[in-house]
């Protein structure tokens, strides 16, 4: 077994090295391995320990090959599944880099890539400060413009998770004050895209984003000013799928600021 692994760790190490290859073909062909091994839960680790991050991150940094940018962004959306890797990214300026990423290119499927990798790291509350800090959320929102249906999937599931995050702090109590989402503002888009949505996928991470913010009572007037309410309703009546139609109708009931949701009605 033991062989196995370091045979493993050594083709590994071999991958890796060609991704600072000078030969264009032998870089592409690495950065689209690793990729694909990054897709596997049990290598996302092996990756990072033998460096991986690094290269790609350096990519990201330095190629101007559409190609190895599109794949490294993917590949470091792949290792940002993995919480400990999520940290890394951060750390190593990888959230900076994706963001700047977004807004320097407009190939779509550079842009799936790029926002798949900022919706994983929006899945991690710890992070939520530094992301913004480095652009990610802003980034997000500026990604609606290439109108591409696969994108803006992506970018609804950061949302979602970003705001499924924020509002399990304010619930255990470790999180308070505005919405991060709503100062940088996504509430408007949010409300906006709800009920128009190209795919059913990308209308239930919108409608779980806004119930999710709606539970934050620091984000009550915002909601009564832009119309949330009204949307909050209409998901809470109209949504196709029972579990987000319940949280909405839980939420107009329990939401602590009940008195905006009355005045509205």
């Amino acid at each position: 077994m033991l062989d196995i692994i370091n045979h493993l760790r050594i083709g590994l190490q071999k991958i890796l090295a060609l991704l600072t290859s000078e030969d264009l073909d032998a870089q592409i062909n690495a950065v689209k391995v690793v990729a694909n091994l990054a897709a596997e839960d049990i290598n996302q680790e092996k990756i990072v320990e033998e460096g991986g991050l690094d290269a790609l991150i350096l990519l990201l940094r330095s190629s101007k090959n559409v190609t190895i940018l599109r794949v490294a962004s993917g590949a470091i959306a792949n290792l940002a599944m993995n919480e400990l890797n999520q940290g890394l990214i951060i750390s190593k300026g990888g959230g900076q880099l994706l963001a700047n990423m977004a807004s320097k290119t407009d190939d779509p499927q550079t842009l799936r890539m790029v926002a798949g990798a900022i919706a994983n790291l929006c899945g991690n509350e710890k992070l939520h400060v530094m992301l913004k800090e480095e652009g990610g959320i802003k980034a997000l929102l500026g990604m609606v413009r290439s109108g591409n249906s696969d994108v803006i999937a992506q970018i609804a599931r950061g949302l979602a998770n970003f705001a499924k995050c924020e509002s399990r702090g304010i619930i255990q109590g470790h999180r308070k004050g505005q919405s991060l989402l709503i100062e940088d503002g996504v509430l408007p888009w949010l409300i906006s895209n709800c009920n128009t949505a190209a795919s059913a996928s990308t209308r239930r991470h919108i409608e779980l984003a806004l119930c999710h913010l709606a539970q934050n009572e620091n984000n009550a007037w915002d909601f009564k000013s832009s119309g949330g309410v009204r949307e909050l309703k209409r998901i809470a009546a109209e949504s196709n799928r029972e579990d987000i139609r319940n949280l909405a109708k839980k939420t107009l009931k329990s939401t602590p600021f009940q008195s905006e949701i009355h005045a509205e009605l």
